[in-house]
């Protein structure tokens, strides 16, 4: 298991979320060209990358369900998150009263982005899950402050939540291999649901902050950005024939 991998995905997300007590102006606009180039990233490694390897597999022809059941488990997760791994940031009331659901299902989320990382061809793919949770990390930070939450406090869910994808690699790095359980037979089939997770992510990402459907000029760029950035690690990285 490669080190490097964990530690990017912890503390992207674990500083992503500290920093929203250095931030003393309003960096939506910042949070949005990140989210949208990681969104574009995250779409192009999953149609260049998780798809064809999904379907390389010996259960391919039950792909497309797995992938659907992917899709509908983010539309379920995203009732009880409100949106945080989009880095929606919803107005509580002031008191302390802790986010059960946006927590579970804010890790639950993050957990489940980190298995295609198990497949070593998928280097590329870190890099797009962790910007994608530095905006993630700061909506729950916030939240969190909002609800009156102490800094310390704060920064241990902040730790919990930036556990999660190193922890959903460990085991899904465990499934490959067939070190845990002897379910590897099954991981091309929970692929096919990560796929669909990050099918709707992506593409909700790239699409509902699109006033009228007009995109700006900057997020035209950061998007374009992202889809070249995953072409370029597409062609050399032996992928293409």
């Amino acid at each position: 298991m490669e080190v490097w991998k964990i530690l990017i995905l912890f503390f992207c997300a674990f500083f992503g979320g500290l920093s929203i007590f250095l931030v003393k102006s309003d960096k939506s606009q910042l949070l949005k060209l990140i989210l949208s180039f990681s969104g574009a990233y995250l779409f192009a490694i999953t149609v260049l990358h998780l798809i064809p390897d999904a379907y390389s597999g010996p259960d391919h022809a039950e792909i497309g369900i797995y992938i659907l059941i992917g899709f509908l488990l983010q539309i379920l997760l995203e009732q009880f998150s409100e949106g945080v791994e989009h880095g929606h940031i919803h107005k509580h009331d002031d008191t302390q009263i802790f986010p059960y659901g946006i927590m579970i299902s804010l890790c639950l989320h993050a957990f489940l982005e980190g298995m295609p990382l198990a497949a070593d061809q998928h280097n590329a793919l870190i890099f797009g899950i962790s910007l994608h949770h530095i905006p993630a990390a700061f909506a729950l930070a916030s939240i969190l402050m909002q609800n009156k939450f102490k800094p310390a406090g704060i920064i241990f869910y902040l730790a919990i939540f930036a556990i999660m994808a190193p922890l959903g690699f460990w085991v899904s790095n465990g499934i490959s291999t067939g070190s845990i359980g002897g379910i590897e037979v099954y991981f091309h089939k929970m692929m096919g649901i990560v796929i669909g997770i990050f099918l709707h992510i992506s593409t909700t990402i790239l699409f509902e902050s699109s006033v009228d459907h007009k995109v700006s000029k900057r997020k035209m760029v950061a998007v374009l950005l992202g889809i070249a950035i995953a072409l370029i690690g597409f062609y050399t990285s032996g992928h293409s024939h």
